[in-house]
């Protein structure tokens, strides 16, 4: 839990270093990002931040996998649904393998 606790202040403020340097913030701002401008504009506390962000790390695998699933269940429930989706995708990619 220390080592977890010491890792994301380190990647918050590799990411704050980074903010500093970008010419164009626009191309920046994620969640992180505005969390790390709360806390400069004195929203949000360190910890609060530290929190936040390693919450974010934790839990997102979590509810990504049961989304996915529910949505992949969805899917199949509905061919309809899939076959637009299908179009959709071979009229964005083309003849392209798709990619991650």
């Amino acid at each position: 839990s220390k080592d977890l606790k010491g890792t994301m202040e380190t990647l918050i403020e590799q990411k704050r270093q980074q903010l500093s340097t970008v010419e164009k913030l626009d191309e920046h701002m994620d969640f992180a990002s505005q969390l790390i401008f709360a806390q400069n504009r004195g929203d949000l506390t360190a910890e609060n931040v530290n929190q936040c962000v390693l919450e974010m790390m934790i839990a997102a695998p979590d509810t990504l996998s049961v989304t996915l699933f529910f949505m992949l269940i969805l899917i199949a429930e509905h061919p309809t649904v899939e076959e637009e989706m299908m179009r959709e995708i071979e009229t964005v990619v083309g003849k392209q393998e798709l990619q991650s």
